[in-house]
């Protein structure tokens, strides 16, 4: 399978430890299945931090998942919410898998996140009001180990 990450780099060997611990699967190297998603990513990190280039860096993925512990979140996004608003918070429970991989939301999932988070909205309220890319995905890679043996550089692409 071929997967994507939006860069202003070419990242021919991924390492996790480059990572935010922020992110909404936690600290890790985060991929798509989706091109259109990695390049727009991409031009985002660009214009933020005012650089000349941006990169979609193309890789193959092994499907080949048997002996790492794997967290697929499923289209309901209840659980989804609580796990995105405890890695956002600090939580390590993310360390319990190799690969997590699930929807993505839209840009107002911030503000969403953070009105549940601080108490503002009930999680129904903060259910209602996200809304997901239906073909927006992320896959982020935990472990050094399964980065390493799952996922080969294979190209780079300019935007």
């Amino acid at each position: 399978m071929i997967v994507y990450h939006g860069s202003l780099d070419v990242i021919e060997k991924p390492d996790v430890k480059y990572s935010y611990k922020l992110l909404d699967f936690g600290k890790g190297f985060y991929v798509t299945t989706v091109k259109e998603q990695a390049v727009r990513w991409a031009k985002r990190k660009r214009n933020i931090l005012k650089k000349e280039k941006a990169v979609v860096n193309i890789y193959e993925m092994c499907e080949d998942l048997d002996g790492f512990k794997l967290k697929t979140f499923p289209d309901d996004l209840q659980e989804w919410l609580d796990f995105v608003c405890a890695c956002r918070d600090g939580s390590e429970e993310y360390q319990r898998y190799d690969i997590i991989s699930g929807k993505v939301a839209d840009d107002d999932v911030f503000r969403v996140v953070d009105m549940y988070h601080s108490g503002a909205w009930e999680k129904e309220r903060a259910l209602r009001e996200i809304k997901t890319y239906p073909s927006y995905d992320q896959i982020a890679f935990i472990n050094q180990d399964a980065l390493d043996k799952l996922l080969t550089f294979v190209s780079c692409e300019e935007i």
